[in-house]
């Protein structure tokens, strides 16, 4: 028995799910996925057995410079030496939370936690108290924003979530101002804040996020923007500076400290205040948490910002994903197949669509890709770029990519069982293993 399966077979045995997040699970990926990767450096990771692998997931879309980017990685090490986590507010603190809010206009205060869930839940948890009222509306066709009750329960995983909390959470339309304008008109003073992300796959179109701004100034809801993803990757002020929007709370996470465990609640400061001490109103206990300005991950976040300002992360970024969607583009449509596979989105955070022969959207079609591009030694389960996918990387993407789609077009003609090895990946959220 290799490293690889010892260590997976282990993973089973200690862990539910093998991992600490579903989207690292085994059934996310092909058969043929390294299951366990022992450390990353650049664009790379390696497995247990000393494979290396191009990596595209870079950690969940976490790590926006580089696995191991000596700057940043130094600058948590002297943090570390300093104590990592003391009695009181730490100096690198107070300096993280001064740079955030310098760093993004609609920020006057900031509150530092380890997760994206904490962040997106304390939002809604001041948007209450700030208004008095209880219903939330989130947008139904963003994937995730949170682990919690007011998010799991309003999926089909509800499993443990009783019927009280679900009943709480509304979904409007993205790019559909008038399904959220009608969620006022049936809930009358009673809807609290809406929640979306500014873009995914999709963009907003005529002014959408603009007219989602005045309509909640109109019924008195708080805006919360969820940049777990956009930010630091559409513009280091994320895609609030973007697309011209301004938030009343916003959240931010993934690229902030290039894979450190850092995300941040910030806003307006009337909102904020409400989880301070110095205020005479009703006390909000907002974020308080043991972990959530440890120092060497706050000390990562500060020198990103500094790694960005001096390297143009942002412009590699959008650079290279130009090249990646024109490049892989290029190649479906010199195969003939560019109706089965497309790269789509924003050039910055791509995504790649699979459809079989008939035109449908295909989870075997994906594995297969996948499967393939892991085999000419890319790990692409989605596409995270980062400043370390240069040019040099991005050749040999494509090199793979005619390859891996080569198998693909033969796999559309003469049918997928005799190309896809093992179950294809199954989707997060889904009701039964």
């Amino acid at each position: 028995m290799n490293l690889n399966k010892e260590y997976q077979l282990k993973a089973h045995k200690y862990i539910p799910a093998g991992a600490h997040t579903y989207s690292r699970a085994d059934d996310g990926y092909p058969t043929n996925a390294p299951p366990i990767l022992e450390r990353g450096k650049d664009a790379a990771v390696w497995d247990l057995e000393g494979n290396r692998y191009l990596d595209y997931g870079m950690a969940l879309r976490a790590v926006t410079v580089g696995y191991d980017f000596d700057r940043i990685s130094q600058a948590a090490i002297e943090q570390i030496h300093n104590g990592n986590n003391l009695t009181r507010a730490s100096k690198i603190e107070i300096e993280a939370a001064e740079m955030l809010c310098n760093l993004m206009p609609w920020v006057d205060m900031v509150k530092f936690a380890k997760n994206g869930s904490t962040v997106t839940t304390a939002a809604l948890k001041l948007a209450r108290a700030y208004t008095g009222r209880k219903y939330i509306a989130k947008c139904a066709q963003h994937p995730f924003f949170s682990f919690d009750d007011w998010f799991i329960g309003d999926t089909i995983v509800d499993a443990g979530v009783p019927a009280e909390h679900k009943s709480l959470t509304l979904n409007f339309s993205y790019n559909d101002p008038e399904s959220l304008e009608k969620l006022f008109t049936q809930y009358p003073g009673d809807i609290a804040a809406i929640i979306l992300e500014p873009a995914t796959t999709e963009e907003p179109k005529d002014g959408f996020l603009q007219r989602v701004r005045e309509i909640c100034t109109r019924f008195g809801a708080v805006l919360i923007l969820d940049e777990m993803i956009s930010g630091f990757r559409w513009h280091i002020q994320g895609a609030c500076k973007y697309y011209e929007v301004q938030p009343d709370l916003v959240t931010y996470g993934k690229g902030m400290a290039n894979g450190f465990s850092v995300a941040a609640l910030g806003g307006k400061r009337e909102i904020m205040e409400l989880g301070g001490i110095e205020h005479s109103g009703e006390r909000v206990f907002l974020i308080s948490t043991t972990h959530g300005a440890e120092m060497c991950g706050l000390g990562a976040f500060v020198e990103t910002v500094k790694v960005y300002q001096e390297l143009d992360v942002v412009g590699r970024m959008w650079k290279s994903g130009t090249m990646l969607m024109e490049g892989m583009n290029a190649i479906a449509a010199e195969l003939g197949i560019s109706e089965q596979f497309k790269f789509v989105g924003v050039p910055c955070s791509p995504n790649f669509m699979t459809y079989d022969r008939d035109g449908a959207v295909s989870l075997e079609f994906r594995t297969l890709f996948v499967q393939e591009m892991i085999k000419n030694g890319v790990l692409m389960p989605w596409v995270a770029l980062s400043y370390s996918h240069q040019e040099p990387e991005i050749a040999l993407t494509l090199v793979a990519a005619r390859k891996s789609l080569e198998i693909y077009k033969r796999a559309l003609e003469g049918g997928i069982s005799g190309y896809l090895q093992g179950r294809p990946i199954k989707p997060v959220f889904r009701k039964f293993n």
